[in-house]
């Protein structure tokens, strides 16, 4: 099996938004109260515990508009946070049933054929199947029961190029 990597969202995107930028439809972030159940935060990659105050935006975990370019909500805890650094490791967030797996193009379109609710415990080794394949770049895991973004797998050199702030 290649060696993936979970890829939580850039820290330049996170401290955008913790600095008061606007979010992916040029809306203020919405501020809440987490109750403790279903608010992962992208950026650690960790549930928002009850009691933490929280971001709620519009996230496009693409470098451009297109047609592929799915905008969606995502929380971010409202103070900065470490970015997840257990990349090797499922992220502690992912802790429904299944999640949809989908591979990427390098042209950031989705691959067709590539998608399908992955029960938890395999997502590593069905991002790892998928990273062999010639034509996909990238994967998202994805909410299978709302489509939202959770985070990226990368294999390992295209993780360290994007840690760097390199395009990709």
């Amino acid at each position: 099996m290649s060696k993936i990597l979970f890829t939580a969202m850039p820290t330049r995107d996170a401290e955008a938004l913790w600095n008061g930028g606007a979010d992916a439809y040029g809306n203020v972030p919405e501020k809440k109260v987490s109750d403790g159940g279903g608010y992962p935060c992208r950026h650690c990659l960790n549930d928002i515990a009850d009691g933490e105050r929280l971001l709620v935006v519009a996230y496009r975990p693409f470098p451009a508009l297109q047609p592929y370019a799915e905008t969606g909500p995502i929380f971010l805890h409202a103070q900065p946070c470490d970015r997840y650094a257990c990349e090797e490791e499922l992220p502690p967030m992912l802790d429904s049933p299944d999640y949809i797996v989908r591979g990427y193009g390098a042209d950031d379109r989705i691959v067709y054929g590539s998608g399908a609710v992955t029960a938890t415990g395999s997502i590593a080794a069905r991002a790892a199947e998928l990273l062999t394949r010639d034509d996909i770049a990238y994967v998202h895991v994805r909410s299978a029961r709302n489509n939202c973004y959770q985070c990226r797998i990368d294999r390992a050199e295209v993780s360290e190029l994007a840690e760097a702030g390199m395009a990709i």
